[in-house]
């Protein structure tokens, strides 16, 4: 294997996200950060983890003629520039390390790299440097994206029946069902991947992308830059968010400017609020500082970690960021932030037990026709006990 995507600083500052993955194991556009670098390469890439993360990952800790940042997503001109390093270079932008040749085992990083010269790259980058980045640039990785896609065989004038298809730039992959809805891809194109659902009344602006095997509920709203992962259900006013996957948001209730991560659930009239009252920049809890950072944006809603659920009529501030395995069961305004495997309400919160929250787990994958294996739950293991220490 001659290319390995490490996580690097980026595994801290894209958590709650990356608790449970690695960096480049996140989707933003349509495919997966590690997917992308697969199509664009024409050839395997790797991953190079956290411990606790190898196993699932096959994180790969030897010496490799190419590493690059997983926060990084790939272009021609980037992928020339990386081709192009001398031997025990490290390329960097603005304090960001982007790729390394050759990427030393990783017993012996530290060392190595003390002998390595620093370039920088002066070319424009989309690099996912903190959560919020990954609604920020949707629209761009959408573009980028359907570039690996044969979208001539798939682009569509008109589809099933009673739709209103405005724009030439709808692409509907095969075993696709749509009746009764509105694709307008004149604000961006439109994605809509194998044996999806798009129910009756449905209204979508791009760019948009939806995932094999997703439905989108009937009367839904949806505002793109949006990207609706595989196998999620989808219903009320959705606007530039990122399902990472199998997650569910089925009922009436706004989310804006967020990213939901796999197997979440959001209650009926669940709503995030993506703008302050005064209309200020909007701070969110960073893992890597501990503290609330400013986000560069006025629109920023939810970041939400796997597993984690909201009850009816939950109200999420603006900025509020939730770990993994995380129950807010209270209507209401829950903290901004709330650590993992946490249980509660605006009024309080304590641990979720750990073995009750894996059988919960394992019920919800199941009806999607996943096990939850040995390996996922030491990973889980490993998350709680650092939320616990």
């Amino acid at each position: 294997m001659n290319y390995v995507l490490f996580d690097g600083q980026h595994h801290q500052k894209l958590k709650p996200l990356t608790l449970t993955r690695p960096v480049a194991d996140l989707r933003v556009g349509i495919f997966k950060i590690q997917d992308k670098w697969k199509k664009i390469l024409d050839q395997e890439v790797g991953v190079r983890s956290k411990d606790y993360l190898a196993s699932k990952f096959n994180s790969n800790s030897g010496e490799v003629l190419y590493g690059i940042s997983g926060a990084l997503c790939p272009n021609e001109e980037l992928c020339d520039a990386i081709h192009s390093l001398k031997d025990k270079t490290i390329m960097m932008k603005d304090g960001n390390v982007l790729a390394i040749k050759p990427l030393p085992k990783e017993e012996d990083l530290e060392k190595e790299l003390e002998k390595y010269k620093v370039v920088e790259y002066t070319e424009v980058v989309n690099l996912i440097d903190r959560p919020m980045d990954i609604f920020l640039m949707n629209g761009k990785e959408i573009l980028n994206d359907l570039s690996f896609i044969d979208t001539e065989s798939i682009r569509s004038t008109e589809y099933g029946a009673g739709n209103l298809l405005l724009g030439d730039s709808v692409f509907i992959e095969e075993g696709a069902e749509i009746n009764g809805a509105t694709l307008n891809s004149t604000t961006g194109p439109i994605y809509i991947g194998k044996g999806v659902e798009i129910m009756e009344g449905s209204n979508i602006r791009g760019p948009f992308a939806i995932l094999d095997d997703s439905i989108l509920k009937m009367g839904a709203k949806v505002y793109g830059p949006t990207t609706i992962g595989p196998q999620c259900k989808v219903g009320g006013e959705v606007s530039n968010v990122v399902f990472q996957g199998y997650a569910n948001k089925a009922h009436d209730g706004f989310a804006g400017n967020t990213v939901v991560g796999y197997w979440c659930n959001m209650g009926a009239d669940t709503n995030t609020s993506n703008l302050k009252n005064n209309y200020g920049e909007v701070k969110s809890w960073s893992y890597a500082t501990e503290e609330y950072e400013p986000t560069g944006t006025q629109y920023c809603g939810l970041i939400m970690g796997d597993h984690s659920k909201s009850s009816i009529n939950t109200m999420f501030n603006t900025g509020t960021v939730i770990g993994a395995f995380v129950n807010v069961f209270d209507s209401g305004f829950p903290p901004k932030f709330i650590p993992s495997f946490s249980w509660g309400s605006k009024a309080g919160f304590e641990t979720y037990d750990f073995d009750k929250a894996m059988e919960v787990a394992g019920v919800v994958m199941q009806r999607r026709g996943v096990e939850l294996d040995d390996v996922s739950k030491a990973i889980y293991k490993a998350i709680f006990k650092q939320k616990t220490k």
